[in-house]
């Protein structure tokens, strides 16, 4: 056995659940790291904290009188708890979290260090931003950026660091992250759906979206992942043969959660609850080794801060429990890949969640505008959407094992099916009747309250109606929510504001209000038909059906990323002021730039095991084999038919490595002629698709079947056994 692989096991081998000290109750330490609106209430005057709330829920500009008083009682309380520094926390377009650290002191004249904190460095800081994407925004040599406090997110304490959560945005003013985007549509969202909810509820004066995530991840010992450089580097194997047993009994899902998993979950909840992340479920998830956790829904913008926030939570706590989290959505071949589920849906001031059916027609009728505004918008931007949640890792797990389908389509079961088709054949373009009116309303009217339980769930389709919410299955494990959460949310304010431009257009015209409803309404089920699929989207037919009907198949990220530069989406993002033209296209230029150097590391890294790892261990068994048979001919004559099988496995191990030794070749010399004939990052990223990405697929399968031939006690790797069922 290779030495790491020795070494990794050995170290497993002494594993075990960490203690587990007494912890308080949930309820007891929630939000104890967190400068809530309750804490902000006993650190501030009266005088002052009134004028916070009303700023935060009209939304103004705070002065910088408030936010002196709202920094000295910050400061206050984080060092009470032991902080020393503070730091703007932010969403850079790579995908992660950014925090640079700043003391609090000051030099006095007379070289004494004072503890300050003021309103001016709480609201805004300048951090370097010369090293983050930028997609041609800036010039690499202007290094100048900006953070500005977001009033919307508590700050919170992690590391002894007081984090204040903020925008990041370039000297320009232009967007740089992923937040200032997110607050923009959240924004443009709340006014369109509160200019519809006057139809039905003039008490409505704010509707906010609402998100609840579901973290799927994968955990692996520490030791194993040392041992794996492809791991390490790439956060997912890049070889590796299937385990004889897997998931294909289906005896994880569910299960009894291991001792030494669950020792690490709880230590997670509880760092989670005292951030103020509401974590509320756990379990084992399909493939071994897996698992999720999921919150309580918050508003969109709260809960991409507590995911964020909660990603890099895990992997603290991961090491402290001897684990590595895998957070990549596909880290092992053949199993289940990972997703983050979004749970979307929109909530009323007055408490009402528009995504859920009342108690009468009145409020069954707004809950259908909303339902069917927002199937039409998942129909209208359904190429951008999917934009949206493309990556280089959710390309390998979007459609198998789990996954739902790269096809974008909506499921509302049967029931909700039924009562839309009803719809479609009621409504005409022609006056109705009394008799008609009534009709249609007492049918609108038996919608029950609570939908739960009327239809089946659909995990193959990537956009599900799930009784009181729209779950988004899609999203990849590893992504930042804020970047399908900005398409969705703009492109369902979009479809609002058309929608009540259509409907106030026929009543002025003399339509009642509940019939003008009910036409725009007929028109939008009719145009969105084709995203609407009840059956199994795993199916062949299904993708044959979906192009006959206008849906794009397009699986691979490259192509699909193209949606952002379509003149329907610059008219929705830029046309809605969630983004400028230039933040757009940078947008685009970054994913391409990200899918690219991802899987230019992949190329490198597999070219590295390949040639360093794997075919010199193949050659020592070789080796071992040939002496094998040499000594097999010094004492039997008929030494070819005794060493038959040893002589077919030499030939065999010699294919495998004059195919990878040539593909890896191959390989390297595809990415330097792409490397030298496209300076343009777009074009680069299509001929890493075309000419590269193939290789990392032929040359992991030669690897594959060394691994079945070559001794077991010199592979120098950890294998699918050992990584997926050593908890």
């Amino acid at each position: 056995m290779s030495k790491f692989r020795f070494l990794a096991l050995k170290e497993l081998s002494g594993r075990k659940p960490a203690e587990r000290g007494d912890r308080a109750h949930g309820s007891a330490i929630f939000g104890d790291a967190v400068f809530s609106m309750e804490k902000m209430r006993q650190y501030l005057p009266s005088e002052a904290f009134k004028r916070l709330e009303n700023v935060l829920a009209e939304g103004t500009a705070i002065d910088r009188a408030l936010a002196n008083q709202v920094a000295a009682a910050m400061k206050a309380w984080a060092m009470e708890r032991g902080v020393t520094h503070y730091t703007h926390w932010f969403h850079p377009l790579n995908g992660a979290t950014a925090e640079k650290h700043d003391a609090f002191i000051d030099l006095l004249p007379d070289g004494r260090v004072i503890e300050t904190f003021d309103g001016r460095l709480l609201v805004q800081q300048e951090p370097d931003a010369s090293s983050f994407p930028n997609g041609g925004i800036r010039n690499t040599f202007e290094a100048r950026g900006y953070t500005a406090w977001d009033p919307g997110s508590p700050a919170f304490i992690n590391n002894r660091t007081l984090c204040i959560p903020t925008v990041f945005v370039a000297y320009t003013g232009e967007a740089l992250d992923y937040k200032t985007p997110l607050l923009k549509a959240l924004s443009v969202l709340d006014k369109a759906a509160v200019d519809v909810c006057q139809y039905f509820d003039k008490d409505v004066k704010r509707v906010i979206a609402t998100l609840g995530w579901e973290q799927e991840y994968f955990l692996v010992d520490e030791a194993l992942y040392n041992a794996r450089p492809d791991l390490k580097l790439c956060g997912r194997t890049l070889m590796g043969h299937s385990s004889a047993k897997d998931q294909q009994l289906e005896d994880q899902y569910f299960g009894a959660i291991p001792a030494r998993v669950n020792a690490f979950m709880e230590e997670l909840e509880h760092e989670s609850h005292r951030l103020g992340i509401p974590i509320k479920t756990r379990h084992n998830e399909v493939a071994p080794n897996q698992f999720e956790c999921a919150p309580i829904f918050e508003e969109v913008n709260l809960a991409v801060d507590h995911n964020q926030l909660l990603m890099s939570t895990m992997k603290k706590v991961a090491r402290r429990h001897n684990f590595r989290v895998l957070l990549h959505e596909k880290p092992y071949k053949g199993v289940n890949g990972s997703g983050k589920h979004n749970n979307w849906s929109m909530m009323t001031n007055t408490g009402v969640n528009l995504l859920s059916p009342g108690k009468n027609p009145k409020s069954n009728m707004q809950f259908l505008v909303f339902l069917v505004s927002t199937i039409k918008a998942v129909h209208e931007h359904s190429d951008l959407i999917k934009a949206s949640i493309v990556s280089q890792g959710n390309e390998a797990r979007l459609g198998g094992d789990e996954a739902p389908p790269v096809i974008m389509s909506v499921f509302l079961g049967a029931y909700l099916t039924a009562m839309l088709d009803e719809l479609e054949k009621k409504v005409s373009d022609k006056k109705m009747s009394p008799d008609e009116k009534t009709e249609l309303k007492l049918n609108v009217g038996k919608i029950p309250e609570i939908m739960l339980d009327n239809t089946d769930r659909n995990r193959t389709s990537p956009f599900a109606f799930t009784g009181n919410r729209f779950e988004f299955r899609a999203v990849g494990s590893s992504a930042n929510c804020s970047a399908p959460m900005i398409v969705l949310n703009t492109a369902v304010a979009d479809q609002l504001i058309r929608f009540k431009q259509e409907t106030d257009t026929l009543i002025e015209k003399g339509t009642k209000k509940d019939e003008a409803i009910f036409q725009v309404l007929r028109k939008y089920i009719i145009e969105s038909k084709p995203i609407r699929f009840e059956k199994n989207g795993y199916s062949s037919e299904w993708k044959e059906e979906a192009a006959s009907r206008g849906l794009s198949g397009e699986t691979n990220c490259v192509p699909a990323l193209r949606a952002y530069l379509s003149g329907k989406s610059r008219e929705l993002l830029v046309g809605n002021g969630v983004l400028s033209e230039r933040e757009l296209h940078a947008r685009f230029e970054i994913k391409n730039e990200i899918y690219l150097k991802k899987l230019q590391i992949e190329s490198r890294v597999l070219g590295d095991l390949a040639l360093n790892h794997i075919i010199p261990t193949a050659i020592v068994y070789q080796n071992r084999l040939l002496e094998n048979v040499a000594g097999l001919k010094a004492v039997m004559k008929d030494y070819e038919t005794v060493a038959e099988v040893q002589i077919a496995t030499i030939q065999t191990i010699s294919y495998h490595i004059r195919e990878i030794q040539t593909k890896v070749t191959e390989m390297t010399e595809a990415r330097k002629q792409a490397n030298n004939a496209y300076a343009d990052l777009v074009e680069r990223a299509e001929v890493y698709t075309k000419e590269v990405r193939p290789y990392l697929e032929s040359i992991r399968y030669h690897i594959d079947k060394l691994e079945l031939l070559v001794d077991d006690e010199i592979w120098p790797l950890p294998k699918y056994r050992e990584l997926l069922f050593s908890r």
